[in-house]
């Protein structure tokens, strides 16, 4: 599990293909402390494995459904990526849980904003507005952040200056895509709600006692 909270910018170095499989290899300093063959690291908010830690290059490990599913199938060398080591027990949550499952991939449609803060709006698959509220949580590309506006095929997000300075939203052009992930609690709250009909007793105030 995740946070949500970039730790560093990574820089792509070498992206082979083996038939539907893939290996990436990114520079970085900062997640290399600590790190494992085997471990986990959340890279453009996908859950890669660490398969071998060379001395300028971390090696990681894409399945088919990966290449499938994100949009790190399309990383170039020289791209930066937003990279995080899983979660600590003893660690803050200073994000939200994110699980480096993506659901979806997002495509950039404006950007506005006054000053220093920054607005970015993204067309979102259908599928996904549904777990997707104002004010509730959305990792995109790894980054924890908050939904301003959400509606049927997009949504919205504020930035302050420290994000756009930490992550690679900044570098992002009308048209680039991104890596979704929505709230676990939203998505498990919609399979509880939609069993509702085959599970007797099951009510909102029922879910409201059980602490949803």
């Amino acid at each position: 599990m995740f946070t949500g909270i970039v730790e560093e910018m990574g820089s792509v170095q070498v992206l082979q293909r083996s038939g539907n499989t893939a290996r990436l290899a990114v520079q970085a300093t900062v997640v290399r402390e600590g790190l494992r063959i085997g471990d986990s690291l959340a890279t453009n908010g996908v859950c890669l494995t660490v398969e071998k830690i060379e001395p300028e290059k971390l090696w990681l490990w894409m399945m088919p459904e990966t290449l499938k599913s994100t949009t790190l199938g399309k990383l170039q060398p020289g791209q930066r990526v937003n990279l995080e080591r899983a979660l600590q027990l003893d660690g803050r949550l200073g994000g939200h849980i994110v699980s480096g499952h993506v659901d979806g991939v997002g495509t950039l449609r404006n950007v506005s904003g006054v000053g220093e803060e920054r607005v970015l709006t993204f067309g979102i698959p259908t599928p996904l507005a549904r777990y997707i509220a104002p004010k509730g949580s959305i990792a995109i590309d790894g980054i924890s952040l908050t939904v301003v506006d959400a509606g049927a095929e997009s949504m919205s997000v504020s930035l302050i200056r420290h994000t756009l300075a930490v992550t690679t939203l900044s570098t992002l052009g009308k048209g680039d895509e991104v890596n979704l992930e929505v709230d676990l609690l939203a998505r498990y709250l919609d399979r509880l709600m939609s069993s509702r009909e085959s599970t007797p007793g099951l009510t909102l105030e029922r879910l409201s006692e059980l602490g949803y």
